[in-house]
């Protein structure tokens, strides 16, 4: 009875602490992520949908290069610590500044492919380098 009780208080900073020690890395980086998108003011990638305008933030996990129809094309993974989302830039072999961990601010529609959310040719902000 006193275990329900006590999950609907606030954690106190000895728990928060001890919660921080137990949690992987990348559990604490998914919280980071988490905490920017709502300090930012974007959608979640988990809360986007299909035809859905929006502005996403997160980190690029990856960034390749994959010609699509023939035509070259740039796609990055941004990642927010709620899902993976994938950007693509047509027409384009390479970006200055997207490269792996770097924390962007991306708009646009989102289009769904194979089950997976898609921003093709969004509006982008670079975050400065050294805030991680």
């Amino acid at each position: 009875m006193s275990g329900a009780i006590r999950d609907e208080r606030p954690a106190g900073r000895f728990r928060r602490m001890l919660d921080r020690l137990s949690s992987s890395q990348e559990e604490l980086h998914s919280e980071e992520l988490q905490q920017e998108t709502r300090a930012v003011g974007c959608t979640r990638i988990k809360d986007c949908s299909d035809r859905q305008i929006v502005s996403v933030t997160g980190t690029l996990r990856t960034v390749t290069l994959r010609p699509r129809a023939g035509v070259p094309a740039l796609e990055a993974e941004l990642f927010d610590g709620s899902a993976a989302l994938d950007v693509v830039w047509l027409g384009r072999r390479s970006i200055t500044g997207i490269e792996p961990g770097r924390r962007i601010i991306a708009s646009g529609r989102i289009s769904m492919n194979r089950g997976r959310p898609v921003l093709f040719n969004p509006k982008y902000e670079l975050r400065p380098v050294g805030q991680e």
